[in-house]
């Protein structure tokens, strides 16, 4: 592709990867804001509802492994054309399902569906913004934040006006329309970089710097998944707006480009992730305790020191000597070994609920996954 071409389609590929990611935790976290009403209507739990959530991120992290092995063998671009109409149909599905099984089966579904884009998308920056990893990487990161702030924040105003299911069909028109534009608009001349090979596979096991981006990712993304999907219940519980909950995924949005502007100039991040970790564990005891102003401030707070993380994570791999060649099969490795705690927490944080009858042993169990994680990841040598 000629420098020209090169630098027509930069922001255009930015700006789709942007748009993937959004669709990401929208179609996940939708359904945080409909808790009332998705029980009432099915007669829920609340561990049945937080397994809701557990099963689609069970079905990412099956299947991580192998949408990045395909996208290094066969490429993003291709890759994703094969996943996002997927998604489209499995959105579909579950907006319409008549029971809490099939709802399951197809949030099962479109996990596997979505499965594709975390570890594809560091591709797309390898092959795009080469120069600038952790600028590219925030951007589209921030596509996770907007589709986080638009679960939480538009989702109470179009209950107001819509059934929940008219709204996960309104989420499912999002996905088709970035579907066509993936087809119309993506462009790669990317080779694949390698070809399935199980002695470098399993060779990625011996590089200590898998496992830290592991205990990152377990630690930050585990805690803001468990989180935001229970916000809430939670601020129901203390008689606040639903969409106080916007408030997380506006300190992720903040995280992603701020993070990445950090990563581009100062490539030794340990004291920083440690610090995330300080302040993630205070600001999650403070959605406890604190008054009404500070408890707006720890919910910010918390989105932002959570997944401040995910950007060091996502980059590190396009760039590092070792990991470069296999990027998309190492995010796909530490996405869905990290996601095993996203599948139980959620479960776990609802089951604390049932049995206390309050959510403060909960967030505790979260803030001390946060805090105890990702000073001892911050501790390891790369």
């Amino acid at each position: 592709m000629s420098e020209t071409v090169q630098n027509r389609y930069h922001w255009v590929m930015l700006c789709l990867a942007f748009g993937i990611a959004f669709l990401m935790p929208l179609l996940n976290f939708g359904t945080a804001p409909m808790v009332t009403a998705i029980m009432a209507e099915m007669s829920l739990s609340h561990a049945e509802f937080g397994l809701i959530f557990s099963v689609a991120v069970f079905s990412l992290m099956l299947f991580r492994v192998p949408w990045g092995l395909l996208g290094n063998r066969i490429g993003y671009r291709k890759a994703f054309r094969i996943a996002l109409p997927f998604v489209a149909v499995f959105a579909v599905i579950r907006a319409l399902a008549p029971d809490y099984a099939t709802f399951l089966i197809s949030q099962f579904l479109l996990g596997v569906a979505l499965a594709a884009v975390m570890p594809c998308l560091p591709l797309l920056v390898k092959e795009w913004a080469p120069q600038r990893p952790g600028f590219a990487t925030g951007m589209y990161i921030s596509g996770f934040a907007a589709g986080n702030a638009t679960a939480f924040g538009l989702t109470p105003y179009l209950l107001e006006m819509l059934n929940w299911r008219h709204v996960l069909l309104t989420y499912s028109g999002l996905v088709i329309i970035i579907t066509l534009l993936w087809w119309a608009l993506a462009r790669s001349t990317a080779v694949a970089t390698c070809s399935f090979q199980l002695r470098s596979f399993i060779g990625l096991f011996r590089e200590r710097c898998v496992w830290v981006l592991l205990i990152f990712m377990m630690a930050g993304v585990g805690s803001y998944d468990t989180l935001a999907t229970w916000l809430p219940k939670i601020l129901v519980a203390k008689g606040l707006p639903l969409n106080l909950a916007t408030l997380l995924p506006l300190g992720y949005l903040l995280a992603a480009p701020t993070i990445g502007f950090v990563l581009d100039r100062f490539r030794n991040t340990r004291a920083v992730v440690a610090l995330l970790g300080i302040i993630a564990a205070t600001a999650i005891v403070g959605i406890n305790y604190a008054p009404y102003s500070l408890l707006l401030l720890c919910i910010f707070v918390t989105g932002f020191t959570t997944m401040g993380v995910l950007t060091i994570i996502l980059s590190v791999p396009t760039h590092h000597q070792r990991l470069a060649p296999f990027a998309a099969s190492v995010v796909g490795l530490v996405s869905s070994l990290g996601n095993l705690v996203s599948l139980v927490m959620p479960a776990i944080f609802g089951y604390l609920i049932d049995v206390t009858g309050t959510f403060q042993a909960s967030l505790f169990t979260i803030a001390a996954l946060a805090g105890i994680m990702l000073l001892v990841g911050s501790r390891m040598s790369e």
